[in-house]
């Protein structure tokens, strides 16, 4: 049985490439359920907010948010070589983020004219950490690191529980030994929406960052449509890897970076761009191969079973179909990786060469691993510092200045045909020529 579909890229029509390259929807009605959970929660406030919690977690605490007792408890409890891969994977992620971040400055652009950029941060960041199937340690570090950076006066972590169990003891150690103290115990769509319009006993963010089901992902996209709603960071759906394979790749590594993104879950989205028929047999068979014991092994094969090969002729094909893919993560394994790699304009984030995998990536290799996905990367980067921050335009201009600018002004004032706009500039000129400035 093929594991993966075929496809000849140049037998393809614009059509047939576009639907090919097309992501599926995890649910259809994400968008009808996320409205009308949002309206209720803004309608209602906290008690929307419980009978969701309980409903769909089975998990109403009194208060929410976790005590920071229990969360210095919790990082107390980790293994301590857990404890130290988190704070070195933190380490490579902090470093590479440090040098992000917006810039202030100043500059005279008419004599008498100051304009000057000002940078601050957001009061209120929440950074949404799935933990349903496998605990997101990553995706705190990633989130929470930048924010940190950014100078972010309240970051505030969600995090759904276990159903009827409470919050993951992993993802509290995490916060703890990150310095977070606001962690709340609550998740999904009806989480959203109460940090989105502060109910519950949560701030109201500012902006929420994070990935997570198709519920989550339309709350957030809503809440970012509504008139005083929190902003969202990118649009992030399924996870997705596409892979540029040559013959000289090994057919090994290639399977387990397929695997790697498979087992994320069953709507994972795995493409691989080979140059040969016989190339695409080796990696099916190392696939089948690494299959065998793998303890999500289902959900892997639920993804590979829409996973999709395409068959190209050369790197320009390879190049067109990649870009014209734009996935969240794209792998390079090919003799000459960096040619391939300067082509490339729609990616989330590249790997470059066999020693680079995306797990790397995705746990301590210091960029954002929280990037755009269904094409976004077309239009969209992953997270970083500059997504928690804002920048605030300051002007300052003498009657110097504004005589200055004021002929520029009214001219366009005029072309526009907005007279009140002409107006108060060209009374300025008249005064500060009066003046003699």
């Amino acid at each position: 049985m093929a594991l993966l579909t075929r496809y000849v890229w140049a037998e393809l029509s614009a059509d047939e490439r576009a639907a090919l390259m097309a992501r599926p929807s995890d649910s259809s009605d994400a968008f009808e359920v996320a409205a009308k959970i949002l309206a209720e929660v803004r309608a209602e406030g906290e008690t929307a907010v419980r009978r969701y919690a309980q409903e769909l977690d089975r998990y109403a605490p009194a208060d929410f948010r976790v005590p920071v007792s229990e969360l210095k408890a919790a990082a107390d409890a980790l293994d301590p070589e857990d404890a130290k891969a988190i704070l070195t994977a933190a380490d490579a992620v902090r470093r590479y983020h440090d040098c992000q971040g917006y810039k202030s400055y100043s500059l005279e652009t008419w004599s008498g004219g100051v304009a000057q950029r000002r940078v601050t941060p957001l009061d209120v960041a929440g950074l949404y950490v799935p933990a349903g199937t496998a605990p997101l340690v990553s995706t705190l570090v990633m989130l929470a690191i930048p924010a940190q950076i950014a100078g972010v006066g309240r970051i505030a972590v969600l995090t759904p529980p276990m159903k009827g169990a409470g919050p993951d003891r992993t993802i509290l150690g995490a916060a703890g030994l990150l310095g977070l103290d606001e962690v709340y115990a609550l998740g999904g769509a009806h989480g959203v929406a109460a940090l989105g319009f502060g109910v519950a006993r949560l701030p109201r963010a500012d902006r929420i960052f994070g990935p997570g089901n198709a519920y989550v992902a339309a709350a957030k996209a809503l809440l970012a449509q509504t008139p005083g709603g929190a902003a969202a960071d990118l649009p992030a759906g399924p996870s997705e890897v596409i892979i540029i394979a040559d013959d000289s790749a090994d057919p090994d590594f290639v399977a387990l970076d397929l695997l790697a993104q498979a087992e994320h879950d069953r709507l994972a989205q795995v493409v691989l761009i080979a140059f040969s028929e016989r190339f695409i047999g080796l990696v099916e068979r190392a696939l089948k191969a690494r299959l065998d014991g793998l303890p999500r092994r289902d959900i892997a094969l639920s993804a590979l079973s829409a996973s999709k090969a395409f068959l190209v002729r050369d790197e320009a094909e390879a190049v067109a179909a990649a870009n014209a893919y734009a996935g969240e993560h794209l792998i390079i394994q090919t003799a000459d990786p960096e040619a391939i790699c300067g082509e490339i304009r729609h990616a989330g984030s590249i790997f470059i060469g066999p020693w680079t995998p995306e797990a790397a990536g995705d746990y301590a290799a210091g960029p954002n691993h929280a990037l755009p996905t269904a094409g976004a990367a077309r239009a969209y980067g992953g997270v970083s510092v500059e997504m928690f921050q804002k920048t605030t335009s300051i002007l300052r201009f003498d009657g110097h200045g504004a005589a200055a600018i004021a002929p520029t002004v009214e001219r366009l004032a005029a072309l526009e045909g907005l007279d009140a706009h002409r107006l108060a500039m060209a009374a300025r000129r008249i005064k500060a020529e009066e003046e003699g400035l």
